[in-house]
């Protein structure tokens, strides 16, 4: 595989405070376009502080918009949210701070809502206990902690 072409600090730089201000972007992700570039490791690490000196760039922001996308578009529970902003490299500390914007009131009425948008779709399940399983599964798939599914399922 071939080196790509470096394009320069300048014009990179350009090219990535426009990523970066289109949507919110982890560090990762930032470092990986940067590369792509064809720019040096020292040149990578220069504009990444630069980005976020100039507040282009900021986990904790990222990590907030993150875990409020998630919850309301895809309904995922807290489990999976810290999956996921794991799996992008994010701290441990921006991590919890994102899971304590999920509001908790907004966060069961969501879970509730899943639990009888499944339990609809099960109506010929004639065995409570495989429907039950069923729900439960689902519930936790979606990231909801066991403590609150089992409270609602059982």
């Amino acid at each position: 595989m071939t080196q790509p072409l470096n394009i320069g600090t300048e014009k990179a730089f350009q090219k990535i405070r426009q990523f970066c201000a289109y949507q919110e972007r982890n560090h990762r992700e930032v470092k990986e376009k940067l590369f792509s570039y064809g720019l040096y490791n020292d040149q990578v690490e220069g504009l990444m502080s630069q980005l976020i000196e100039e507040n282009f760039l900021n986990e904790e922001r990222y990590a907030i918009a993150y875990a409020g996308g998630k919850f309301r578009m895809k309904d995922w529970g807290k489990n999976k949210i810290k999956y996921g902003l794991k799996q992008h490299q994010v701290s441990d500390y921006c991590i919890k701070k994102a899971l304590k914007t999920i509001d908790e009131d907004e966060y069961v009425q969501k879970l509730q809502k899943l639990y009888t948008a499944k339990e609809r779709t099960l109506k010929s399940e004639k065995n409570i206990f495989i429907k039950k399983r069923k729900i439960q599964q689902y519930l936790m798939q979606k990231g909801y902690e066991t403590s609150l599914v089992n409270e609602l399922v059982f």
